[in-house]
């Protein structure tokens, strides 16, 4: 259920991360889209007058319709009759009078200096860059009878290519970018009558990198919509991680009730049994009957106060407070080892003591560090399914630390299980520990007390083979 819970909430998650993030996108596009129509509108309406202004005074190309005129109505005679006469060779005539008109132009094209002198007259900003083109050229032999000479639309072969664009012939400029957007102004010099001609001009300007200038004015707005997105994941996460942890925490916490209440059974059992034969009558009258019914009452009745002890302990752990003293680590290992070999006593496990450390004066708790040893060897016995269950403590010491290590030939321990092993309640469910009983208690103690100490402990593992714990304690 868990899993399946978890999965269900992360698909709900990154789906509504997508949806959120596709409503920002469209909104920013929208925002950029909005910014680049109306970019520098302002300062296009002071260009547009100015333009306007320069034409009417013949300074954008000094003499520029005398110059089409030279060329096109001064050969409207030549034009006619070749149209009349030969309709390809009036393609290509056509052609060499427009490349000659348009070289004639970008000759006469003074638009660099009046853009610099609008600059800065208006303040306007200095990066402009423009774009003059020719968008169409007509003749007409007869009064509003267009004939098309020059269109952008098309490629011609002999017009040099280099001014030719997919907008027009560039008369000047350097603008790249041309569109709508960017148009100051579009205006057709020409006349109705017969044999006149009409050519249609456009003027560009728009600021160098457009793109990014623009991007720079949303920069506000890409921040914060990035920080509201980054703070919903932020707050998404923490909630899931707390989430997570609480559920595992409460089915931790289900396990632990479990196994208590199986832990609290056994010895209750037991007691309930001893006690009622011990009032049957016949049992009363034989003393040697009595005695072991006494030792299993008291054997259970240690367990139970036990396992009562450390359920308390559960609440108190985060609270240790320590009696320190000074002692030798060799001497309280040799009769923790003495006493755990007692216990152990018939059993098919080797419990040995290696002695290598020169200096083993610690100033600790006499009774937590017992309490680490002993809840790591328990550890050992109880994860270990060889026929005979080897279990090596030992010890050495450099400069600043003292060692002590304990390695044992058990079922070892993944990643995953080194993750976790020491919180509250954690029972590993790794094939070879389901037969383990406990609480999850044991490895939690030992971090805990080692953490009140200001020590460091550290496990390597490999599975099937076995584990290894090293404390590392401070001179």
């Amino acid at each position: 259920m868990m899993k399946y819970t978890t999965t269900v909430h992360m698909t709900i998650a990154i789906l509504s991360f997508l949806i959120l993030s596709s409503v920002q996108f469209f909104l920013l596009y929208n925002t950029y889209e909005l910014k680049n129509e109306h970019f520098y509108l302002a300062e296009q309406s002071i260009l547009n007058t100015a333009y306007t202004k320069a034409v009417a005074n013949d300074k954008v190309m000094p003499g520029g319709q005398r110059i089409m005129d030279r060329y096109l109505v001064g050969d409207m005679a030549l034009l006619e009759q070749t149209w009349n006469q030969d309709r390809k060779a009036f393609d290509v005539l056509a052609q060499k009078i427009c490349d000659s008109a348009f070289l004639a132009l970008r000759k006469g094209n003074n638009m660099d200096s009046l853009l610099a002198q609008w600059i800065t007259e208006n303040h306007l900003n200095k990066n402009l860059e423009y774009a003059l083109l020719v968008e169409r050229v007509d003749i007409a032999f007869e009064p509003n009878k267009y004939i098309n000479l020059y269109d952008r639309g098309r490629r011609y072969p002999l017009i040099e290519p280099v001014i030719q664009t997919i907008h027009g012939i560039r008369i000047g400029g350097s603008l790249q970018e041309i569109a709508g957007r960017n148009m100051v102004s579009f205006y057709a010099v020409g006349s109705p009558a017969g044999h006149s001609s009409r050519v249609e001009f456009s003027f560009h300007v728009d600021i160098r990198n457009r793109q990014a200038a623009i991007l720079w004015l949303m920069m506000p707005t890409f921040l914060l919509s990035l920080f509201s997105v980054l703070s919903v994941v932020l707050l998404f996460f923490i909630t899931f991680r707390n989430w997570t942890r609480q559920k595992k925490l409460s089915e931790m916490k289900s396990d632990f009730i479990n196994s208590i209440t199986h832990e609290f059974h056994t010895p209750l059992s037991a007691i309930i049994v001893a006690n009622k034969t011990m009032q049957n009558e016949k049992v009363i009258s034989a003393r040697e009957k009595v005695q072991p019914l006494t030792e299993v009452i008291q054997r259970q009745a240690e367990r139970l106060r036990i396992l009562i002890s450390q359920v308390l302990d559960i609440t108190t752990m985060n609270r240790i407070s320590l009696s320190r003293e000074e002692f030798a680590i060799h001497n309280q290992l040799e009769e923790i080892l003495l006493d755990y070999r007692l216990r152990l006593n018939g059993s098919n496990v080797g419990l040995n003591l290696q002695k290598d450390a020169e200096k083993d004066i610690v100033r600790a708790d006499r009774f937590w560090f017992t309490t680490i040893i002993l809840n790591i060897l328990d550890n050992a016995v109880k994860y270990n399914q060889n026929a005979w269950k080897n279990i090596k403590v030992s010890t050495f010491d450099d400069k600043k630390f003292l060692y002590v290590i304990i390695r044992d030939n058990g079922i070892g321990m993944t990643e995953e299980i080194k993750k976790h092993v020491f919180e509250k309640f954690y029972r590993s469910t790794h094939s070879g520990s389901d037969s383990v009983k406990g609480l999850g208690l044991g490895l939690f103690y030992v971090k805990q007390a080692v953490n009140a100490h200001n020590w460091e402990i550290d496990i390597t593992s490999v599975q099937g083979e076995g584990s290894t714990f090293t404390i590392t304690i401070p001179f």
